[in-house]
């Protein structure tokens, strides 16, 4: 034991050193990549909400068909049998992931935005990460545990670099791992390459939003409870989005195989739907609707329904099989949601909609630490008490549901109920404690004794 207490604090110095070496040189190549991935994709979206209808729906089933093909054909040059989901490569494949099909699903969002279908932009940049980390840790022969890491913190960085949070980046690569457990192991990487990334993509000039909301006046036990109240109803919200997302997505699939459909034309079929639902929801709706966001976040007013037409259009859109990150619609979702909400409980729309836009994100990420610093890298230090009741009153709301399906369960949200460990949420069926089944067969039984005494 003497020997290591000198020997320890050197190996925890040489693990600092190497990590400080391997997330650097990981996060300036993923702030480059995701760099030129914003640049394309600022130059290609958001230019079709002010088009005629004819014009939107041509470019929805052009888009459709042009993702059918590349996604279903793309897949096609993988050698190795791997998935490329970052959460499946850490948890299930030890950091390994194919890289000569990296390219497929940023050209494929590129696709998606350009053409007007509502999606996000984060999943491409988390895609990038995760792949150029796993290609870098081939390259250098790491072990798997190493190489975990890295991928880990490529997520990370390529989060800290879309949205300009690289705290609140490297937690939420990290955290979207498992619901109710944090690596503290990824940490250090994580945060390493996301401050990396991030400053390398502002250096090269990717623009990054200020919000000014004003989180003023005396915080007291009632301000409280309402931003828990707008973090249950954000629960809520993103409970009906993840399961529309996996409903349509059933639905596609159900499609295909009972009428032996070609692939390629999911995507389109999701076009058609999407070019009629515009005719009568806003056009604003598809696309990132950043600019639906900004109005929120700006003391607008929203519809009290617009956060679920967003979550309709988002759903048909990734359900039928266009590529697309869903991280940037749980941020219009809560913004629009919070928004149209919070006048109601006496509070400014913009403060209801900058709790929201985290709140949902902390329930349908499952990421509630994640959330709570990106309301504090975004909205300031002001935000904290604001943000931190409703991130986890809507991370406990929504249950064991994800937007991941590949994500794990680690640990039960609630001792009343029982899910099976580190299994991914779509495959596991959590159901209520034996205590609690008990007790509730016991108050049945009593309840039909009374019944039965006061019948004559």
């Amino acid at each position: 034991m003497p020997r290591l207490r000198l020997a320890e604090p050197l190996v925890m110095l040489a693990t600092v050193l190497q990590w400080l070496v391997l997330s650097i040189v990981t996060g300036a190549v993923i702030g480059v990549g995701c760099s030129l991935f914003l640049r394309a994709l600022f130059a290609t979206a958001g230019h079709t909400y002010a088009i005629s209808w004819w014009a939107q729906a041509g470019l929805l089933l052009a888009g459709g068909l042009a993702n059918g093909l590349l996604l279903h054909y793309g897949y096609r040059l993988r050698r190795s049998t791997f998935d490329d989901s970052p959460i499946v490569a850490v948890n299930e494949q030890r950091g390994k992931m194919p890289f000569r099909t990296l390219w497929i699903k940023p050209v494929a969002a590129l696709i998606t935005l350009g053409c007007g279908g509502s999606a996000g932009k984060e999943g491409p940049c988390s895609h990038l990460g995760a792949s150029l980390a796993a290609g870098i840790g081939r390259v250098l022969h790491l072990n798997p545990e190493l190489r975990k890491r890295l991928l880990a913190c490529g997520v990370s960085a390529g989060f800290a670099s879309v949205f300009g949070t690289p705290i609140a980046g490297a937690i939420y690569g990290v955290e979207m791992l498992a619901i109710g457990r944090i690596r503290h192991d990824f940490l250090f990487p994580g945060i390493v390459a996301g401050v990396t990334a991030f400053e390398v993509s502002k250096t090269l000039g990717v623009p990054y939003p200020a919000y000014h909301i004003a989180f003023v006046g005396d915080f007291t036990e009632l301000l409280f409870l309402k931003t828990v109240l707008i973090g249950i109803l954000c629960g809520a919200a993103a409970w009906v989005f993840v399961e529309l997302v996996q409903t349509i997505r059933r639905a596609f699939v159900t499609l295909r195989e009972r009428h032996a459909l070609w692939p390629p034309l999911l995507p389109v079929l999701g076009a058609v739907v999407l070019a009629l639902l515009i005719l009568v929801l806003p056009s604003d709706y598809l696309g990132l609707s950043l600019p639906l966001m900004e109005r929120a976040l700006d003391n607008q007013s929203m519809p009290t329904l617009g956060f679920l037409w967003k979550a309709l259009l988002v759903a048909i859109t990734l359900g039928s099989g266009f590529y697309g990150g869903i991280v940037t619609p749980q941020f219009v979702i809560g913004a629009v949601l919070g928004s149209a909400f919070a006048p109601a409980l006496g509070l400014a729309p913009a403060l209801g909609a900058a709790v929201g836009l985290v709140a949902v994100v902390a329930s349908a990420s499952n990421a509630p630490i994640a959330a709570i610093l990106m309301g504090v890298e975004l909205f300031g230090a002001d935000s904290t008490l604001y943000v931190a009741g409703a991130c986890v009153a809507a991370y406990l709301i929504i249950g064991h549901r994800s937007v991941y399906p590949a994500q794990q369960i680690a640990f039960s949200k609630s001792s009343w109920i029982f899910a099976r460990a580190d299994l991914p949420v779509g495959q596991e069926k959590v159901r209520l404690s034996y205590g609690l089944l008990r007790w509730w067969t016991k108050r049945r039984r009593q309840l039909g004794r009374r019944d039965d005494e006061r019948l004559p």
